[in-house]
């Protein structure tokens, strides 16, 4: 059920288009209304899953990571950790993680436009980027510090049978599946899960979720796919990846 990705990069980008100018003043209020998330006060969470060319100086992989992390200092960016990931299910070859929360989409929507971040992504990503994919969503915020150093990250991507639609009968699945998503406490850490709400760059996974672990110990000893048989009969794939903060 694991997914085997494959982008042309030329065609993919990372920022919303058509671009606008950089506007660090947010006036208008975020709408959520038609996004199911997880309860509690809301953030929105950012992943971006990469893929770097097999044979990549590792100086360049370096250079990379290091223009990820130097993200976090855009206004409006809450937490922001990157670097390689620590696990992956055996067909997804993602190599390195980006995850970042802001207060509201208008944060994400100026982060992606800001000079700083196209510099990031044309200058270092794309040159050594071999597949790519983002998700994200409004998740609950949690107390756990998701870029605390030594903490562990568990990201789920999930895509629904039939696309996952606005139909009634999609909808009611999805809400089915959100709810055993919500559900997946594991014993330890905390949960932020929802509705992915940027479709064209996910690649048609609707449904994310972040499970934060005190440490590497405590993510270690989940199964990557425990309580997805659950959602299996409604699923067509799944991407599973783990990540310790460094």
């Amino acid at each position: 059920m694991m997914l085997s990705l494959q982008t042309r990069l030329p065609s993919f980008s990372l920022v919303f288009s058509p671009f606008k100018p950089y506007s660090p003043p947010f006036k208008s209020k975020p709408r959520f209304s038609t996004i199911r998330m997880s309860s509690g006060q809301s953030v929105v969470e950012h992943i971006v899953l990469v893929k770097v060319k097999g044979g990549t100086e590792p100086s360049k992989v370096s250079a990379m990571v290091n223009a990820m992390n130097s993200l976090a200092s855009i206004d409006g960016v809450l937490n922001l950790t990157a670097g390689p990931l620590l696990r992956n299910g055996p067909t997804t070859a993602f190599t390195h993680m980006l995850h970042s929360r802001y207060h509201s989409k208008d944060h994400l929507q100026a982060y992606n436009v800001h000079p700083t971040h196209i510099a990031a992504v044309t200058g270092f990503i794309f040159p050594v980027c071999e597949d790519i994919m983002v998700v994200d969503w409004v998740g609950a915020k949690t107390i756990l510090n998701p870029s605390a150093t030594g903490s562990g990250l568990r990201v789920r991507f999930l895509k629904l049978k039939g696309g996952g639609g606005d139909d009634h009968d999609e909808i009611k699945v999805k809400d089915e599946v959100l709810s055993v998503v919500g559900g997946m406490k594991e014993g330890v850490g905390e949960l932020s899960y929802g509705e992915n709400f940027s479709p064209e760059r996910a690649k048609g996974f609707s449904i994310a979720s972040l499970s934060i672990f005190p440490g590497r110990k405590e993510l270690e000893s989940v199964n990557l796919e425990e309580g997805l048989e659950k959602v299996v009969e409604h699923v067509e794939d799944t991407i599973v990846v783990d990540y310790v903060v460094p």
